[in-house]
C-alpha cells in the first residue's frame, strides 16, 4: 500500500470517529432535554387537548373528525404501557422532540457543518418555543414537526448523494405525516413547487420518485377511505376550525409569530441565513421553496403561525453550517467573540422560553410566571376535580333519576375527563356532540336524567327541561381558564326539548 492510500485510509477513519464523537454530542443535547421533560411533565394534569386523544385512544378507527389516526393509536399504546400516567403517556411526545433534535443536527452535519454547526442546530431546536413545547404534552404537532424535520433530511441526503432511492424514505416519511396531520399537505405543495423551480425537476423522470408517491398513498390509503366512507368530514371541521380561528383573531401576527413562536428569537438570523444560501446554491434550492411555498399558502390562507414550526429546522441546519464556515473566516478573537455573543444570547432567550413554557414549579414564583403568561398550562387545572363533583352530584340524586343518568358535556376536554378521569368513579360514558364523539352517537335507549356540564343557563334551558343548577366547575388554585370562566356551572336536567334524533343532529359541534 502506498503512502497515498495510507493517508487516505487514515483519513476516512478520523472522519469516521469524529461522525461518532459529533452523534454522541447530539444524543447528549436529545437526553439532556428529553430528562428536563420527564422530570417537569408529571405536574400539573392533563390538557384539554390530550384528554380529547385520550377519549379517542379508546375507540380507535382509521380516521377521526379533528386529525388522522395516528397521534389516538400512539396514545392507546401509551395506556397499554403506562395507564393515566402523565409522565408516561407524554414520553411518545418527549421521544418525538428528541429525535428532531438529533436528525437537526445531522442535517447541519450532511450540509458541511462540523460539531460547531451541529450543536448550534440542534441548541436552537431545544430552546424554541413551539419545539419546546412540543415535548411538553401528547398533541400531534409533537410527531408533525417530526415528519417535517425527516422528509427535509431526507431531501438533503437524496440531493447530496444523488441516489434517487431516497425517495423510498421521503414518502415513507410524507406517508406517516399524513396520518398526522393534514397540514402536511401545504409542505407536499413546497416539494413538489420546489421541484419545479429547480433542478430537482429531474426526478420527475425517476421510477424511485414515482415510488415514493406510491408508498405515501399506500400507507394513507386507510385513512382516506376512511374520509370516503365518512364524506370528508374532516374537511368539514378544518373549515369550520378555520373559519373560528380567523373570527376570533387567532391568525393574526402570522409573519411576527415566525419570529415569537417557531423559532428562538436570537436564532432568526440563522435561519434567515440558512434560507438565502438555500437560494443561492443550486443543489439544494427545492428547500428554499419547501419553505417559501408553504409560508405563502399559510400566509394568504390566513394560517396560524405556529403551523409553519416544523420548516425552520432544515433552515437552521443550513445557516448553522454556513455560518460555521464565515466564522472560519475570522481572525481568533472575532471569531470566539461572535460564537460568545451567539451561544449567550440564545441562552438567555431560551431561558426565557424555558420559564415561560415547561412547568418549572408546582408551587413559587416560576409557576406563576408561567400560569399568568401560559394559556395552555392553565387548561391543565380542574379536570379531576370536575369528575369528582360530577360524581358527587350523581350521588346526590334519588335512585329513581340514578337509575336511568347520562352525563352530557359541551366540549371534548369535558368528555375525555369523564370518560378517562371518571372511570374511578363508575360514572357512565358520557355523551358529546363533539368530533368523533358525535359520530359515536347517544345511549340507547336514551337516559331520562342527565348531568350536564358546558353550557350556559341559557343554553341548557333552550336545550333541556327542567333545568336546575347542581354544581360548579373550577379548582382549588383558583387558575382562570376555559372551564372556570366560559361554562362555571352544572346542571340536571330532563331530556332535550326536541327528539334524541332531531337534538342530536342541531347540536353537532366542531371543537
Amino acid at each position: 500500500m502506498d503512502q497515498s492510500s495510507i493517508e487516505r485510509v487514515d483519513s476516512g477513519s478520523h472522519s469516521h470517529a469524529l461522525g461518532r464523537t459529533d452523534l454522541a454530542v447530539l444524543l447528549s443535547i436529545a437526553a439532556a432535554d428529553a430528562l428536563v421533560h420527564l422530570f417537569t411533565n408529571g405536574r400539573y394534569g392533563f390538557h384539554r387537548d390530550e384528554l380529547q386523544f385520550l377519549s379517542d385512544a379508546c375507540h380507535l378507527d382509521w380516521g377521526f373528525v379533528a386529525y388522522p389516526p395516528l397521534t389516538p393509536f400512539l396514545e392507546h399504546i401509551g395506556l397499554a404501557l403506562f395507564g393515566l400516567s402523565l409522565v408516561g403517556l407524554r414520553l411518545f411526545s418527549v421521544i418525538a422532540q428528541a429525535a428532531a433534535i438529533v436528525v437537526t443536527g445531522l442535517m447541519a452535519r450532511e450540509l458541511g457543518g462540523g460539531r460547531l454547526a451541529q450543536v448550534a442546530a440542534a441548541l436552537v431546536v431545544v430552546l424554541s418555543p413551539l419545539p419546546l413545547f412540543n415535548g411538553t404534552e401528547f398533541q400531534y404537532t409533537s410527531f408533525d414537526f417530526l415528519w417535517w424535520v425527516l422528509i427535509a433530511y431526507f431531501t438533503v441526503r437524496l440531493l447530496k448523494s444523488e441516489d434517487p432511492r431516497w425517495w423510498l424514505a421521503i414518502g415513507t416519511a410524507v406517508g406517516f405525516a399524513l396520518l398526522t396531520k393534514y397540514s402536511v399537505i401545504f409542505f407536499i405543495a413546497g416539494i413538489l413547487g420546489g421541484m419545479v423551480f429547480s433542478r430537482a425537476r429531474r426526478f420527475f423522470a425517476s421510477g424511485w420518485f414515482w415510488s415514493g408517491i406510491a408508498l405515501a398513498l399506500l400507507i394513507f390509503l386507510p385513512n382516506f377511505l376512511w374520509l370516503v366512507r365518512h364524506d370528508f368530514i374532516s374537511y368539514q371541521f378544518l373549515q369550520h376550525i378555520h373559519m373560528r380561528d380567523v373570527g376570533e383573531g387567532r391568525a393574526n401576527g402570522f409573519l411576527l409569530g415566525q419570529i415569537l413562536l417557531c423559532i428562538n428569537v436570537f436564532a432568526a438570523p440563522l435561519a434567515l441565513g440558512g434560507l438565502v444560501c438555500f437560494l443561492r446554491d443550486r443543489r439544494y434550492r427545492i428547500l428554499a421553496w419547501m419553505y417559501l411555498i408553504p409560508l405563502a399558502l399559510f400566509f394568504i390562507g390566513k394560517g396560524r403561525s405556529y403551523y409553519m414550526a416544523a420548516a425552520y429546522p432544515m433552515l437552521l441546519a443550513m445557516g448553522a453550517a454556513a455560518g460555521e464556515r464565515w466564522l472560519a473566516s475570522l481572525p481568533k478573537l472575532a471569531r470566539r467573540t461572535v460564537t460568545a455573543v451567539f451561544f449567550a444570547g440564545l441562552v438567555v432567550c431560551g431561558a426565557y422560553i424555558v420559564a415561560l413554557i415547561l412547568p418549572l414549579q408546582s408551587t413559587g414564583p416560576l409557576r406563576d410566571f408561567a400560569l399568568q403568561r401560559n394559556g395552555d398550562l392553565r387548561e391543565e387545572f380542574g379536570w379531576n376535580e370536575l369528575v369528582k363533583t360530577v360524581a358527587g352530584i350523581r350521588d346526590s340524586l334519588p335512585p329513581e333519576e340514578q337509575q336511568s343518568l347520562g352525563v352530557l358535556v359541551g366540549n371534548y376536554g369535558e368528555q375525555g375527563a369523564i370518560e378517562i378521569l371518571g372511570a374511578p368513579y363508575h360514572l357512565p360514558t358520557p355523551i358529546s356532540m363533539t368530533n368523533s364523539a358525535w359520530l359515536r352517537g347517544y345511549p340507547a335507549p336514551p337516559p331520562t336524567a342527565l348531568i350536564v356540564i358546558g353550557f350556559s343557563r341559557a343554553g341548557a334551558g333552550r336545550a333541556f327541561t327542567g333545568c336546575r343548577l347542581a354544581g360548579h366547575t373550577g379548582n382549588p388554585e383558583g387558575i382562570k381558564n376555559e372551564e372556570s370562566q366560559a361554562h362555571p356551572e352544572i346542571f340536571v336536567c330532563g331530556p332535550p326539548r326536541k327528539s334524541w334524533p332531531v337534538f342530536w343532529k342541531d347540536y353537532q359541534n366542531f371543537g
